[in-house]
């Protein structure tokens, strides 16, 4: 038995379903009287007014109470239901989201990174959002969940995934170029599994790649890189080793190999030589170590 009164997608949708309803309502009855009355009082039919009623108190009140009754209840149940929103339940796990252009990373207690939200089935999760450049907003649609972003400002969402499977997040807010490549998934797991990807790592392979992937997830990178060979907002990390780029410092355009020497200046100094047919939006990171980024380099290195 569960130890909260109402999941979020149980908040929304009788709210949305009452006003979804009370609108069709409205709207058959508003159409089929307006038909009606179109053909009752058509001019070939009554050609003069025959009513000399100049008012009529009941009617007057129908149509002032019915509304205000109706908008009133539309309100009372949204309110509530947005309260449940915003009322975390008690001993929910939580993640921190941190949004930033143009991808999501999940860190949780532990110091464990993820570019995907993993989440044990049935518990209640509250996401702290943070974002590390401009607006951006967490939507969960299966989850009924949508919170703007705000660099500087506190904000969370909760919810439960009620089975296992995996759900879709977007960033809801145009945040810039590669916005509409913004989206990671939900990944809803039984305890135990979730449990042990939370000890252990998501996979086996992944240990033997050490940190460089973890920092390339953790510091936004994969948002903008693939690593499959797929195109995005910046050249992919597949077989760029070794090859041959043309990029354009001050102004001219140059041709370089890609080596060590090249990913470094590029992580420290990401405007200072920019490929050619790709936008100069990759920002600085400052706060990276050099043993950080020499592990970031190798695991590129390692990409065939």
């Amino acid at each position: 038995m569960r130890d909260f009164p109402t999941t979020t997608t149980e908040a929304v949708d009788p709210v949305f379903m009452f006003i979804l309803g009370a609108c069709i309502l409205l709207l058959t009855g508003i159409t089929v009287v307006m038909v009606a009355f179109v053909i009752r009082y058509h001019r070939s039919r009554s050609p003069e007014p025959t009513s000399q009623a100049a008012t009529n108190l009941w009617l007057e009140i129908v149509w002032t109470a019915l509304p205000t009754v109706l908008v009133l209840a539309m309100f009372y149940y949204g309110w509530s239901s947005y309260l449940s929103l915003r009322h975390v339940p008690p001993g929910a796990m939580e993640v921190t989201a941190v949004g930033r252009m143009w991808s999501w990373s999940f860190e949780y207690q532990g110091g464990r990174t993820s570019p995907r939200l993993y989440v044990p089935v049935g518990k209640p999760v509250r996401v702290d959002l943070v974002s590390k450049d401009v607006l951006h907003g967490f939507y969960i649609p299966a989850f009924r969940v949508k919170r703007d972003v705000v660099p500087g400002m506190k904000n969370h969402v909760w919810f439960v995934a009620p089975k296992a499977g995996s759900y879709d997040i977007f960033c809801s807010v145009y945040c810039g170029t590669g916005h509409s490549a913004m989206i990671t998934t939900v990944e809803a797991v039984p305890e135990t599994e979730f449990q042990a990807w939370l000890s252990h790592g998501e996979e086996g392979e992944k240990e033997k790649e050490g940190h460089g992937r973890e920092l390339l997830e953790k510091h936004g990178c994969l948002g903008c890189h693939s690593l499959d060979g797929s195109p995005r907002v910046g050249p992919t990390f597949k077989g760029i080793w070794g090859h041959q780029v043309t990029v354009t410092e001050g102004g001219v355009e140059r041709t370089l190999t890609v080596d060590e020497a090249y990913l470094v200046r590029s992580i420290r100094q990401p405007a200072a030589q920019v490929v050619k047919g790709f936008p100069p939006v990759m920002p600085p990171y400052p706060g990276l170590s050099d043993e950080e980024v020499e592990e970031m380099v190798e695991f590129i290195r390692e990409l065939k």
